[in-house]
């Protein structure tokens, strides 16, 4: 399994000290498994493993505070213990080569300004995108959010088409905002990004900063307790599948007349119930891509 290999791994390779104090961890039914790898790919003190018997598995995250482990357990249910000790070999991850998104984007992973920056003087017509793995979903090299980037490419080349058009992006589910991010650099005039975890919304700021970005609002606010007070020209939801469904009616009243909405995080066995929950909700969806298990797909305002 992903985490489990992941953690195997880097543990041999990288000896780096950090201070884990917390551990949070669930056990789950083995057919959840795809939906856990979806939430906590990127975080690299992640570990899921299977039980003897291969009928459930053991979700685990190591955390720095007793905060994050709290915030992650108010999420999913689980238990939390502090850890005896505090030296811990800090989990890494391994440098990947950059994320080509179309001919616009490189999703860069490294932490250091100078490998990002080196990227953008070696390909002056792409756009750099700079997004460390942290302690939240959206690397961007994952299917959900790499088939996001590639329809945000294509939307902004049609919102360019209509001439003296700007537009407006928001991102639900943010994870790490890269969407946003993404959004701003290939024009969107503004973007919000929304999340339900504090943590991903610390991260989100934080990439904020490092990819020297403004006009992007970032804001802990969970989608199903939400009144939206305006509309976006572009709108992107990238979350569970069961959440999408709930959410389906707030969602259509954030979405411009003629604007476009993306929708991912969904495993390719859920997506004609989800397709029908969006429909009923007066959507009509378009482009549908399966990549690997998971369905991104694309939709407009019922007319």
């Amino acid at each position: 399994m992903r985490g489990l290999i992941r953690i195997n791994r880097l543990s041999e390779e990288l000896k780096i000290r950090i201070n884990i104090m917390y551990h949070w961890s669930k056990l789950s039914s083995v057919k959840w498994i795809d939906a856990w790898e979806e939430r906590f790919y990127g975080n690299d003190r992640s570990v899921i493993s299977e039980i003897k018997g291969g009928k459930s598995v053991r979700v685990e995250v190591y955390c720095e505070t007793e905060k994050e482990a709290q915030v992650i357990q108010k999420q999913f249910g689980g238990s939390v213990r502090e850890l005896k000790t505090q030296n811990w070999v800090a989990l890494s991850a391994v440098e990947r080569p950059p994320l080509k998104i179309r001919d616009a984007i490189l999703v860069c992973g490294a932490r250091e300004l100078s490998v990002a920056d080196q990227l953008r003087s070696e390909n002056p017509s792409k756009k750099v995108i700079q997004i460390p793995a942290e302690m939240a979903f959206g690397t961007g090299d994952h299917a959900t959010t790499s088939t996001c980037l590639r329809f945000l490419v294509d939307i902004s080349r049609e919102q360019k088409a209509k001439s003296g058009k700007s537009w407006e992006m928001l991102d639900l589910g943010c994870g790490t905002a890269v969407l946003a991010i993404t959004a701003r650099m290939l024009g969107a005039e503004s973007c919000e990004a929304h999340d339900y975890d504090p943590q991903a919304v610390r991260v989100s700021k934080q990439n904020l900063k490092l990819n020297r970005v403004d006009e992007i609002v970032v804001a802990e606010q969970d989608v199903l307790d939400w009144k939206p007070k305006k509309k976006w020209a572009v709108v992107v939801a990238n979350m569970f599948s069961t959440i999408l469904q709930e959410a389906f009616p707030t969602i259509v009243k954030t979405i411009k007349k003629d604007g476009d909405l993306v929708v991912s995080g969904i495993l390719a066995d859920q997506w004609e119930v989800t397709k029908k929950w969006g429909e009923d909700a007066g959507l009509e969806f378009g482009d549908v891509v399966k990549k690997g298990k998971w369905v991104t797909a694309r939709a407009k305002l019922k007319v």
